[in-house]
């Protein structure tokens, strides 16, 4: 079973899908790896390094796809939506194909790898089962994104995080408010409180409370009413206009007073929804952030704008994508150690082909023999049950 590694094509993107700590234990698996010349230079892995653990190194992009029975990238055709087109041609029937497809993003991208033959699984949609943990990429990118969001905002705020007591006074501690207490908000808390602020978290999901006040924020509890407030794979629901624009009259008072604000409030497969107004904005005082991790899906906060920094009324909204591929020695390593545990899974017991029937297959399997097959992106698109 050969894995193949191409680089990554996305303009800007750093990481590599595999690492070379990773490749002795997928040797044990009976993997063999080929990857195209220079794939992990950027993110800080030299060919030699590969080449040391048995890695072929293929002078060609086309070579990898050609030599390869499972295609292994960061961000597939779909994710990729600047260059990933140009791998379509190299894909063949019976193919394996792994990584981010974004496959409740647009409904053309999906039909375009499914028309390939391949088997694709897409990585973003793991189930959230203790057995699944080890395999959790998204989960992975989200801690590397709210790590990096605080120190976007610390490295824009015109003040210093912790409260320090010098000859020339006291400092006050910055005060910092996280919008959406999932992976990367719980993480955004937790780098925020290390670095010395004062945190505050907000979540529609009741039982984001513990987990807030286990890495030493301060939860808020807004007097409204929530109904469903997440899905049966944990994630949160989306809510009807009224119940944001209720949440956006309580909200106002906190985002008043904070020097920080990060947003990281995600619905799957809809447009995040709008947290932040530009009034909201209007009443924060001049060198005040935000950081929005929600910018890519139309973002939480109105005057984001994906990939810029705006200046609004003196504050800064930094509206970033891809925040995980600006860290990418160590995302490339946490992604690398999830794809080598999904693929010894799908692979185990010597098979030569996946398992399509295990549960984490069949909730990760998006396209197979010509057909998008994974039900809940049929009903996304309204496509007719199989």
């Amino acid at each position: 079973m050969v894995i193949g590694v191409p680089r990554e094509t996305f303009p800007g993107e750093r990481r590599v899908a595999l690492v070379p700590s990773v490749i002795p234990a997928l040797a044990k698996s009976g993997f063999t790896v080929v990857m195209e010349a220079g794939a992990g230079a950027a993110a800080g892995y030299p060919d030699a390094e590969y080449d040391a653990k048995g890695v072929q190194l293929a002078p060609a992009r086309e070579v990898v796809f050609q030599q390869a029975g499972i295609i292994v990238q960061v961000l597939c055709h779909g994710s990729n939506d600047r260059t990933g087109q140009a791998d379509l041609p190299m894909l063949r029937p019976g193919q394996v194909l792994l990584g981010f497809l974004r496959p409740l993003g647009a409904l053309r991208t999906v039909q375009q790898v499914c028309a390939t033959g391949v088997t694709s699984f897409a990585i973003e949609l793991m189930p959230r089962i203790t057995r699944a943990q080890s395999m959790d990429a998204l989960s992975s990118m989200a801690t590397i994104c709210g790590y990096k969001a605080v120190l976007l905002a610390a490295d824009r705020l015109p003040k210093m995080f912790p409260m320090l007591t010098t000859a020339a006074g006291t400092i006050t501690p910055a005060r910092v408010l996280v919008i959406g207490a999932g992976v990367a908000g719980l993480q955004a808390i937790a780098t925020a409180r290390r670095l010395g602020a004062v945190v505050s978290a907000y979540d529609l999901r009741a039982a984001a409370k513990e987990q807030v006040l286990s890495v030493g924020g301060r939860f808020v509890e807004l007097p409204i009413e929530v109904a469903g407030a997440e899905d049966a794979r944990g994630y949160a629901k989306a809510q009807d206009e009224s119940f944001y624009r209720r949440q956006s009259e309580l909200l106002t008072s906190l985002v008043k007073d904070c020097d920080v604000v990060i947003t990281a409030a995600v619905v799957p497969g809809k447009k995040s929804p709008v947290l932040v107004t530009n009034a909201m904005i209007h009443g924060m005082a001049p060198g005040s952030v935000i950081v929005d991790l929600a910018a890519e899906r139309g973002g939480n906060c109105e005057a984001t704008k994906a990939g810029e920094i705006v200046d609004q009324s003196g504050v800064m909204v930094i509206g970033q994508i891809n925040l995980a591929s600006t860290v990418p020695y160590h995302a490339s390593q946490m992604y690398a150690k999830n794809i080598a545990a999904f693929l010894a899974h799908l692979y185990r017991n010597g098979h030569d082909h996946p398992d399509l029937a295990d549960e984490i297959a069949a909730e990760t399997l998006v396209t197979n023999a010509g057909q998008i097959v994974h039900p809940r992106v049929r009903e996304f698109f309204s496509l007719s049950k199989l």
